[in-house]
């Protein structure tokens, strides 16, 4: 199907939304076949549009709103890092306390509206904010959070002298412990 401009398809809305407005039943149905059938809107999309008319004042983009400014983006790849790189989930949990014991020790000094504005942070817009960061870290995209083997072999499967499977309790479900063996 032909892709039509947003222009086109507010003209096509605001020409049928009258003829829609005063047919029956019937005749509305087979206006709305039409409708969709040039649009490619959806059905139940082209009823809302027929029945509340054209959308006024469509909004353009958003203008760029920055909350966080260099000064904030800068204090969070001192935490980032000082955090071994945790993704942005975890080290929204552990900014609290990073920011503290680090200005307590004297590792960082924030002002007021930059600490504010740190924790105020979601884990979603910390991830956006390191983006460019990690992509840039050692091994490039995805490369520069953990490292995959940190832990070597000790905590892999290893074939117990018995032949069985023994896994360190670091693999184990949380009921491994509780259950009577």
């Amino acid at each position: 199907m032909r892709q039509v401009s947003m222009a086109t398809r507010d003209e096509l809305v605001s020409a049928v939304t009258e003829r829609y407005a005063r047919s029956e039943r019937a005749e509305k149905s087979r206006i709305l076949d039409e409708f969709v059938a040039v649009s490619g809107f959806h059905r139940k999309h082209a009823m809302r549009l027929l029945r509340n008319g054209p959308q006024v004042g469509r909004s353009g983009p958003r203008p760029e709103r920055r909350l966080y400014d260099d000064a904030v983006g800068e204090a969070l790849i001192v935490l980032w890092e000082a955090s071994d790189r945790i993704c942005g989930k975890r080290l929204k949990a552990l900014v609290p306390i990073l920011v503290e014991a680090m200005e307590r020790h004297g590792h960082l000094q924030l002002a007021p509206e930059i600490r504010t504005r740190l924790l105020a942070m979601s884990a979603a817009t910390i991830d956006r904010a390191l983006r460019a960061v990690r992509e840039t870290a050692v091994g490039g995209k995805g490369a520069g959070t953990r490292h995959p083997r940190r832990c070597g072999g000790a905590y892999r499967s290893a074939p117990s002298p018995t032949g069985r499977i023994h896994r360190p309790a670091l693999w184990r479900p949380t009921w491994w412990h509780t259950a009577a063996r």
